[in-house]
């Protein structure tokens, strides 16, 4: 760029703004990498549940207990892997149906007093359709207590909640980059105020407004990217720094996915100082035409 760009001396408020779009690009790249963690759990969760099946069988209510579950697993056993469409069907243990049930009742005794049903985990050939309704019905008279779930219900739910969290994202995004452009805009029209007399000797000098507004708007595009820049670089640190709490004893949050960003992630955030840059660019350049044509 040539020494046009220092025509016109540097704001004293100039310092505060580049705060500010600091912040708002830290907020930013927060609200996007919130989405792709979001965009990634929906996928993980989609394809862990996809093609699987889960068969809960209840204690009898009468009679041996243990002999009769013990008779209504075997019997679902039998029939699931012998299901058109299924590739292995198998009982789950004690341990690890207990350690599902953890994180609502915790470690201690009580578990070991509570009726659990036994699950049956249920694999599915890829790219295999199931009869679910024929398939109920077959279980349902060899193991009267026996519940089949294909997961849809909870597939739905949780690609809605990803759903909200990914578009909730994009509306934080887009309100950022309006208050972005709001405060380049007025810094431009106040700094313009400040600077008349030099804008106004400009013109008499027959300097064309498209001149002024390549010195103005050059000086906004390089403070908005450096500010950018930083502030993204602070959010892609937090995220980055979350992968490694566990390591210093501070324990996730059941059923949420990780709060931390994959390293070939991390460069998707590099759209925030891009367009950053960009609205500054723009901003800065409509606000001075509109302003020196008004005058002149």
């Amino acid at each position: 760029m040539s020494t046009a760009s220092h025509v016109l001396p540097r704001d004293k408020g100039a310092a505060p703004l580049e705060f500010v779009i600091a912040v708002m690009a830290f907020l930013a790249a927060l609200a996007l990498g919130a989405s792709l963690i979001a965009d990634r759990a929906a996928q993980g969760w989609q394809s862990g549940l996809a093609a699987k099946l889960t068969v809960q069988i209840l204690p009898p209510d009468s009679g041996d207990a243990r002999a009769g579950l013990d008779a209504q697993i075997q019997s679902a056993l039998d029939i699931l892997n012998a299901a058109p469409g299924v590739a292995h069907a198998a009982l789950i243990s004690d341990t690890d149906t207990e350690a599902l049930v953890e994180p609502w009742i915790g470690k201690n005794n009580l578990v070991a007093e509570i009726p659990l049903p036994r699950l049956i985990d249920v694999t599915i050939i890829p790219g295999e359709q199931v009869d679910i309704p024929a398939l109920t019905q077959k279980l349902k008279q060899a193991a009267p207590q026996a519940l089949l779930d294909d997961h849809r219900g909870w597939i739905a739910r949780l690609s809605a909640l990803a759903d909200t969290v990914r578009y909730s994202a994009y509306g934080i995004l887009l309100l950022i980059a309006g208050a972005t452009a709001a405060a380049v805009s007025f810094a431009t029209r106040a700094g313009l105020s400040a600077h008349h007399e030099m804008v106004e000797l400009l013109h008499q000098m027959g300097a064309l407004p498209s001149f002024i507004a390549r010195m103005v708007e050059w000086h906004y595009f390089t403070s908005a990217l450096i500010a950018a820049l930083t502030g993204t670089m602070f959010a892609a640190v937090l995220f980055l720094g979350a992968g490694g709490l566990e390591s210093i004893g501070v324990e996730a949050v059941p059923f949420l996915p990780p709060l931390a960003l994959k390293w070939t992630e991390i460069p998707w955030l590099l759209a925030v100082p891009a367009a950053t840059s960009l609205i500054a660019w723009a901003t800065a350049r409509i606000s001075v035409l509109s302003v020196v044509r008004a005058i002149y």
